[in-house]
């Protein structure tokens, strides 16, 4: 996560502190406190595993850290990339690299992945395309920066940029089918939005608590809802993002915002459902039972998906950075500031178990495919684990 403003004191903060921020996911506020005052991480608890966590294998793709990436699991294949510019294939079962290339370009945003595609995009604004070979298919020039990860539905290939525009690309050949626009404020979070796709919409957060949802075939707006509304005396208190990727199921959509709230909205109309007060940096996820959300306190939440009634939280990993969550045979995992991989009961919350990677953070989301997690660290590290 790194933060853009105009004003001088933020830019200065975010210079001396956004390489640090990318690999423990700080919370914002604390970025103007001094060391003496800031409260250290909880210390892990001792624990009795319930849930047995298996690295299978384990591959590495040097990163800087000045950005992180999720991997793509699509078959038998990990595709994985890291800012230095390199796009790897590994064999999910064994880790072996099928091939390597480098792009020769400084990568923002990846990997989005199909059948027969691979999607990665540049501080330039450059969308680069790959075959499952790894040969490039077709490369497009967007608006800026591209951001989060790029998202293929049927012949269409919806992809986000830094300055706020969501495209509609023809997967094939990159062509613009549509773009929507929209001002963003001097001040906000960018955390590599993602786009949530389901029953022909696009699902997006923006700065100022908003969602919206467009149609995948034409980019139209279908409606607008606050996630929840900016408020406080200073442009720093007013920061409300939406942050991550929106969730969905079969007739709703839930998102959650930085210093705001989680809420849900009816996916055809767009009214709130329920609303709860939090605030994250990273996002949320969704089972067929309830929510959950990872807050900038490194607290868990857990509510009832249809009516927003607490579940249970979980509180032991205070200030330890963590991840967004993911859903996985009964398990909520979350990877945190120091590379370990934590594993919850989605009944009550409590820690099942745990395992570490290579000392570095865990920002990006877990991927859970198949009885199968794939994490990327901070470092680069790939992991691939199993729960049992």
């Amino acid at each position: 996560m790194k933060l853009r403003t105009t004003l001088s004191l933020i830019a200065l903060a975010v210079s001396l502190t956004g390489c640090s921020n990318m690999l423990h996911k700080m919370n914002p506020i604390n970025w103007f406190s001094s060391n003496d005052t800031v409260e250290k991480p909880a210390a892990l608890k001792p624990i009795t595993p319930t849930v047995r966590l298996d690295s299978i294998w384990h591959q590495s793709l040097s990163n800087k850290g000045i950005s992180t990436f999720t991997p793509a699991v699509i078959g038998d294949a990990v595709y994985a990339t890291s800012d230095k510019g390199v796009l790897a294939r590994f064999n999910l079962k064994t880790g072996t690299q099928v091939w390597q290339l480098d792009t020769h370009q400084r990568i923002s945003a990846g990997v989005g992945a199909s059948d027969s595609a691979e999607y990665i995009g540049t501080d330039k604004g450059e969308l680069l395309a790959f075959d499952n070979q790894g040969k490039a298919i077709w490369h497009t020039q967007l608006s800026s920066e591209v951001v989060g990860i790029p998202v293929e539905a049927e012949h269409m290939l919806i992809v986000r940029t830094g300055n706020g525009d969501i495209y509609g690309l023809d997967k094939d050949t990159g062509k613009q089918q549509w773009r929507y626009q929209r001002n963003l404020p001097d001040l906000m979070l960018h955390d590599e939005p993602g786009v949530a796709i389901s029953h022909g919409g696009v699902f997006a957060g923006y700065p100022g608590g908003k969602l919206v949802a467009l149609s995948l075939e034409s980019g139209v707006l279908g409606w607008e809802a606050d996630v929840s509304i900016p408020h406080g005396a200073t442009e720093m208190e007013r920061v409300n993002d939406v942050v991550g990727t929106p969730v969905t199921d079969d007739h709703q959509v839930c998102a959650v915002t930085y210093q705001g709230r989680a809420a849900c909205f009816d996916m055809q109309s767009g009214n709130q459902i329920w609303a709860r007060d939090v605030s994250s940096t990273t996002g949320l996820a969704m089972d067929d039972n309830n929510v959950y959300v990872t807050d900038t306190d490194g607290y868990i939440h857990a509510w009832d998906k249809d009516h927003g009634a607490n579940r249970w939280e979980m509180k032991d990993f205070r200030l330890r950075n963590l991840s967004a969550p993911v859903v996985i045979n009964q398990q909520v995992v979350v990877g945190d500031y120091q590379g370990y991989i934590q594993t919850l009961s989605t009944g009550d919350g409590h820690n099942t178990g745990r395992t570490s990677t290579d000392d570095s953070a865990i920002v990006s989301q877990p991927v859970a495919l198949d009885g199968v997690v794939v994490v990327q660290t901070a470092k680069g590290g790939i992991y691939l684990l199993t729960l049992k």
